[in-house]
């Protein structure tokens, strides 16, 4: 069947929107950096169709290439079978627990839908974050002319690694459960990053489909202990001109501690893959994560790792979101920090206020409350804070400076409603300030005084709400995924200095029926200091 998916000027304008937010230095996409632990099929193994079996090259967000052209001639007729089986539309998050529909994408096609994920942006507001890794996660319709190449699913594994939420991108990949070269790289590299090599290594040895590149095969066979393979198939390679010089040297030195002893370190990778950086490591010459793609902190969250550096990988991935607040209360109160300044004061306030609150020494939480909450500003940590500890605080009734910051804590958790009741019970004439976040919170600000610009701006959206003719016809033809990015892309622009852009942006997030994340992020827009 021929379908003809020609798209509106919305498509156009968001991509090209998404991908200049990205601007021009944008991290690595997962799609530059995944090991290459498998070999590209060969050409006679592809479809009658032509298509490529594994995922199309999506544009990066800082590309020189346009994400799309504006030729005047008539779109591509995408022909496909209607009903084939797809995994593009395996999700973890059913619509009843998401509240998304099912036809997140109407009619769109899956490389326009790939291509607006891979260039949202993953830096938003918590709020925004979260919003996206649900979208990422929601089972729904795929794209009409979806196929068995999964574009749409390795897109939305790729745009979670890219967010370091190795979790729940390899829950998605397995979910999927074919073991196609593309879905193989994803699921290799989240083992080598979470330190589960030895299942990888086995699926690899399983899967006789798949071809393992040299790197990648003695890897696994010195893994399993056959240390003879692999220095056997380093040498056939090396005979046969199949490798490499800089991957020689290196699995020269990962074969042969000696070596590795009496040479001077090799110069580190401009680009290491998770294989790359895993090898490194054996071979005693680690590489530091700070600085890579997000997901390789989480490789410093193993027992190796030194205590400083899984701090220091715990706050990079809990500030995106990608671990849970109670994964980063583990690290920081595993042991005492032996040191001070930088992270360890930061360590040791955390500390210190979690004894306090624990005791319910009131005295003692509200002369440590400002110290460890600045510290948690500085490093962009006050949403996981907030979750931890915004319900604990609020039942101390704190009092003066200590209260009014506590109620500002708890704002920023799920129980902001409830804080927000709390508060307007405590102080019934609060100032105008705290009168238009407890409006704020409730949904309801009629007859309040914005007390900033930033709230002036975003006021309308609860006021008198209104979506722009575009967002309009994405919803009315059903483009609800592609909608949503639209939102949470004008708020953004809000956050870089454009006020107005909130109110669009939070208006249609109450017209998509997601309330509570509009509520959410025009608090966090008050409250975190996250303006450019």
């Amino acid at each position: 069947m021929s379908i003809d998916l020609r798209r509106p000027a919305l498509t156009l304008g968001l991509l090209l929107a998404l991908s200049g937010a990205a601007g021009a230095e944008g991290p690595l996409s997962a799609i530059d950096w995944l090991s290459k632990s498998v070999a590209a099929p060969p050409p006679e193994s592809r479809p009658q169709d032509g298509r490529p079996p594994s995922s199309v090259p999506l544009p990066r967000a800082d590309s020189a290439e346009p994400a799309v052209t504006r030729d005047a001639s008539p779109a591509e007729v995408t022909v496909s079978v209607l009903g084939a089986p797809t995994p593009d539309g395996v999700g973890l998050l059913s619509s009843a627990r998401t509240g998304l529909p099912r036809t997140l994408w109407g009619l769109m096609r899956a490389e326009e839908v790939a291509r607006l994920l891979s260039s949202a942006r993953t830096d938003s507001l918590p709020a925004l974050r979260g919003l996206m890794i649900t979208l990422l996660l929601a089972e729904a319709e795929p794209p009409v002319d979806s196929g068995p190449q999964g574009v749409v699913l390795l897109a939305r594994i790729d745009k979670l690694l890219d967010m370091g939420a190795l979790d729940q991108a390899g829950a998605l990949a397995v979910l999927a459960g074919d073991t196609t070269p593309e879905l193989f790289r994803r699921r290799f590299d989240i083992a080598l990053l979470t330190g589960d090599e030895s299942a990888a290594c086995e699926e690899m040895r399983a899967s006789p489909q798949l071809a393992p590149t040299l790197p990648a095969r003695i890897f696994c066979l010195a893994r399993a202990g056959d240390w003879n393979a692999a220095a056997l198939t380093l040498g056939t390679a090396r005979a046969l001109g199949q490798v490499a010089p800089e991957d020689e040297a290196l699995l020269e030195r990962f074969l042969d501690a000696e070596l590795t002893d009496s040479l001077p370190a090799l110069p580190p990778p401009r680009r290491p893959t998770p294989l790359i950086w895993c090898i490194y490591e054996a071979i005693g010459e680690p590489l530091p994560t700070l600085g890579l793609p997000l997901a390789f902190s989480r490789a410093e969250l193993r027992p190796q790792s030194g205590w400083k550096a899984q701090i220091e990988a715990a706050e990079r991935l809990a500030q995106a979101g990608a671990i849970t607040p109670n994964m980063l209360l583990g690290i920081y109160t595993e042991r005492s920090p032996a040191a001070s300044g930088g992270v360890w004061d930061r360590v040791d306030l955390f500390q210190r206020f979690d004894a306090a609150l624990s005791k319910g020494d009131k005295a003692a939480v509200s002369a440590i409350l400002p110290q460890v909450w600045q510290a948690m500003v500085s490093a962009e940590l006050e949403p996981p804070f907030a979750a931890l500890f915004a319900t604990r605080l609020m039942d101390l009734d704190l009092e003066g400076e200590a209260g009014a910051l506590a109620f500002r804590i708890g704002l920023l958790s799920s129980g902001y409603e409830a804080v927000a009741l709390r508060r307007k019970a405590r102080m019934p004439r609060p100032d105008t300030e705290e009168a238009f976040l407890i409006g704020l919170a409730r949904g309801d600000i009629g007859g309040l005084t914005p007390p900033d610009s930033m709230a002036r701006g975003l006021a309308p959206a609860f006021l008198a709400p209104a979506i722009g003719d575009n967002a309009r016809r994405a919803l009315d033809d059903k483009r609800f995924g592609e909608a949503l990015l639209l939102a949470m892309e004008q708020v953004e622009r809000g956050v870089q200095g454009d006020p107005r852009s909130v109110a669009e942006g939070l208006s249609l997030l109450r017209g998509m029926g997601l309330e509570e994340t509009a509520r959410r992020t025009a608090l966090e827009l008050l409250l975190l200091e996250r303006r450019g």
